[in-house]
């Protein structure tokens, strides 16, 4: 099932979520993390605003999660999953701008990944229970500002400017995450193409390690990771312009796309 959250054109500025089945939205009544019903109401698809799917308490992010990445990264696997948080106001839905900063403009960079979305609050979960605490999975570009990056301590700001964190186009909430291909295009050149198999850490093994460590709340957005193939790993970097359309597409749930644009 695929999950939305829309605005009507209409010019209601309520906030809704909705399924989407073809061309049309089908609203949804109640709360998707907890108790909701689909509603008589419907939308085409085309006279709607689909914003990112959810608008999370926090955005967890996993880094070096890929082993192709790793290496490519000069980095040898890590022995636990690397945290770090991204800024919850740099979520951006699909088809909306990748704005460079003023500041930094030079070496932002583009990370394909799949993102969990949690469905309810877990806490010390374990492996074998991850699963029933998840509500689906979406696309996510885990956008960074490299020179921010190698020259802070931490990656909190290079990770965090506005709109650093496209993520789309809905919710598929019936997945394997453990075997999807993921790819990275940038103005139709295929950049990054791997498989979730090729995670050093699964979806299971993040999500209690995560909760292990803070109380993941519904709606928390969780990044896995991105493999092989960032603008940086290439000689010379192959950093984001302006005017680049950058997709990110997923098996199994579909393609986000973002242009880019100066600040």
């Amino acid at each position: 099932m695929r999950l939305v959250r829309f605005k009507p054109a209409s010019g209601d500025d309520e906030i809704y979520h909705g399924r989407i089945e073809g061309e049309t939205v089908v609203k949804i009544e109640g709360n998707i993390f907890s108790e909701y019903e689909f509603a008589e109401e419907e939308f085409d698809i085309s006279g709607v605003e689909i914003l990112p799917p959810v608008f999370p308490p926090n955005i967890v992010a996993i880094g070096l999660n890929y082993h192709d990445h790793a290496e490519e990264t000069g980095h040898e696997p890590p022995e636990k999953p690397v945290i770090f948080m991204k800024a919850t106001s740099s979520i951006t839905a699909n088809h909306s701008a990748i704005v460079l900063p003023r500041q930094h403009p030079d070496c932002v960079d583009y990370e394909a990944e799949l993102g969990i979305v949690i469905g309810k609050k877990a806490k010390n979960v374990s492996v074998s229970r991850a699963r029933d605490y998840i509500l689906g999975y979406t696309c996510v570009n885990d956008v960074t500002a490299r020179d921010c990056q190698e020259n802070d301590v931490q990656w909190a700001r290079a990770k965090s400017f506005d709109t650093f964190c496209p993520v789309g186009p809905w919710l598929e909430t019936s997945l394997d995450p453990d075997n999807c291909r993921i790819k990275a295009r940038v103005n139709g050149e295929t950049r990054q193409d791997s498989n979730t198999d090729n995670m050093i850490f699964s979806v299971e093994e993040i999500v209690s390690y995560c909760s292990e460590n803070m109380t993941l709340l519904p709606g928390t957005l969780i990044l896995t990771g991105t493999p092989a193939g960032v603008g940086k790993g290439f000689n010379p970097p192959e950093y984001l312009q302006e005017g680049d359309k950058v997709e990110v597409e997923i098996a199994g749930i579909g393609s986000l796309e973002n242009k880019v644009k100066a600040g």
